[in-house]
């Protein structure tokens, strides 16, 4: 059964934080990349009847770790954090006036490891391309894609760590693994689907030249 998602968005980027349940009703949640201020979203968890079971991390950008550290810190909640870029969440950092408070998290993932996490088994791929050590997590049909890939757009790939070829070899190799039909849950904006991105989105034309050969 697919899991419960709902979103919210967050801090001046309009980031969005996913929070995922087994169900409706469920005792925890898995909070992904909880990007500003948690208070709100702790106060909306409590309406929820839910509380983090643990929090998961696609990439270091701060408008996607801006409350890792306070939620971590103020429930208890472990984290998992993609191992090629857990020093910049170790460290902290600044951007666009926002400080990211610096957080050790438990756990570091990689590519092909499966974690579970508010009894949520999910599946990590490498994603790189935005950033280099970009993860997604997928369970069930559900995609948490972070900025690799957006309803229409792709995410960046001018700034450090991206990559234009890499986030087209990511977004192919979503499109090899995943059905058509799988929900993308991106960083920023609506969610989508693979089948809808492959088949409109103007930056996948070379993805959708390949498939017409």
């Amino acid at each position: 059964m697919p899991p419960a998602v709902d979103s919210f968005v967050m801090g001046p980027f309009q980031s969005n934080c996913y929070v995922v349940r087994s169900e409706r009703g469920a005792a925890e949640a898995a909070v992904i990349d909880p990007g500003d201020d948690p208070t709100p979203l702790r106060l909306e968890l409590a309406r929820m009847g839910t509380r983090p079971g643990g929090i998961l991390v696609t990439h270091t950008d701060v408008d996607h770790i801006g409350g890792v550290a306070a939620l971590a810190e103020g429930t208890g909640a472990e984290v998992w954090a993609p191992a090629g870029e857990v020093e910049a969440l170790r460290s902290g950092s600044t951007r666009g006036g926002m400080t990211v408070a610096p957080h050790d998290p438990a756990h570091t993932v990689s590519g092909g490891d499966e974690i579970t996490v508010a009894g949520i088994t999910f599946e990590v791929v490498d994603v790189p391309g935005h950033s280099h050590g970009h993860v997604a997590f997928h369970h069930d049909g559900e995609l948490f894609a972070g900025d690799v890939l957006f309803a229409g757009s792709i995410g960046r790939y001018d700034l450090p760590g991206g990559d234009w070829e890499t986030l087209l070899d990511s977004v192919r190799s979503l499109v090899d693994r995943f059905p058509a039909d799988t929900v993308v849950h991106p960083g920023h904006g609506p969610a989508t689907t693979l089948g809808r991105e492959l088949a409109t989105n103007p930056f996948l034309r070379d993805l959708r030249a390949e498939r017409a050969e």
